[in-house]
């Protein structure tokens, strides 16, 4: 995506030190769901942008280099898309939803059949009526197929023990969290309010964000309780970086857990 929108009214003197830009101002953002394990079950955080979903046209505008390897992955696991039992949607634009369908022939199917989708309510009556500005990102093709298997929840919701999905609002109306709970650790996905290692300062939000001010309170909250109790904080579209914890007295990066495949645009990561 192109790099000044992704780190809004940030000069690209500051950004582009932390996040590296191609010669078109884009800059690499994988859209890689998480698949999370927990009490015997299957979740996957967001579902990716699938695979046959998007036109040349859309590919060139956006970017999109390549598609969706999620049953490829899944079957490395021994695993099929039917046995995932939910879905944790952090929000419904179209990078984080149109895996969650696909096309056989004329047709628009579930992905996965049997899981749960979990989605805020004020995401899901966006999504399903969308103004000027959002009719962009929020396709009827992504939800219609998958409507009944819709789980909407009102601000928060304990999905399970250990799984805690939250409203956060800013880069959409109904843009959540997700929170994950074993033991003394925790790990909080804050999607696309924190959506690379490189938007760590609260200012820092992205032009896409319907209510950046939303934005930057979710981040100060959030951030700042994260750091202050050691959280992994979870990526989605981070070239680099997986997962991380931040240093309470510097902000620095103490713990990373790199992305396995190379990044095209490279910059010196942390051992």
């Amino acid at each position: 995506m192109d790099g000044g929108a992704m780190f809004g009214p940030v000069p690209k003197k500051l950004w582009s030190r932390r996040y590296p830009a191609n010669a078109d101002n884009q800059i690499e953002l994988p859209t890689d769901p998480m698949l999370l394990e927990i009490n015997g079950k299957h979740y996957l955080l967001d579902a990716g942008i699938g695979r046959g979903r998007l036109s040349n046209k859309q590919k060139k505008i956006f970017g999109a280099t390549e598609e969706s390897r999620i049953e490829e992955d899944l079957k490395k696991l021994n695993l099929k898309p039917s046995d995932i039992d939910g879905i944790l949607m952090t929000h419904l634009h179209f990078d984080h939803v149109t895996g969650l369908v696909k096309r056989c022939g004329d047709k628009l199917l579930s992905l996965f059949p049997k899981a749960a989708i979990f989605i805020e309510r004020r995401e899901w009556e966006a999504v399903r009526f969308p103004s000027k500005r959002t009719q962009g990102t929020y396709w009827a093709d992504n939800w219609q197929p998958i409507e009944a298997q819709v789980r909407i929840f009102d601000d928060t919701i304990e999905v399970e023990e250990g799984i805690q999905m939250g409203h956060t609002g800013g880069h959409s109306p109904g843009h959540c969290f997700v929170k994950i709970t074993q033991g003394f650790e925790t790990a909080v996905y804050l999607s696309d309010v924190f959506p690379t290692h490189a938007h760590l300062n609260p200012l820092w939000v992205t032009a896409f964000d319907d209510y950046p001010l939303e934005s930057i309170e979710a981040k100060e909250k959030w951030i700042t309780e994260g750091i202050e109790q050691d959280w992994t904080f979870l990526y989605y579209h981070d070239a680099y970086y997986r997962a991380a914890k931040y240093s309470k007295e510097t902000r620095e990066m103490t713990w990373h857990l790199k992305c396995t495949k190379p990044s095209n645009l490279p910059i010196e990561l942390n051992d």
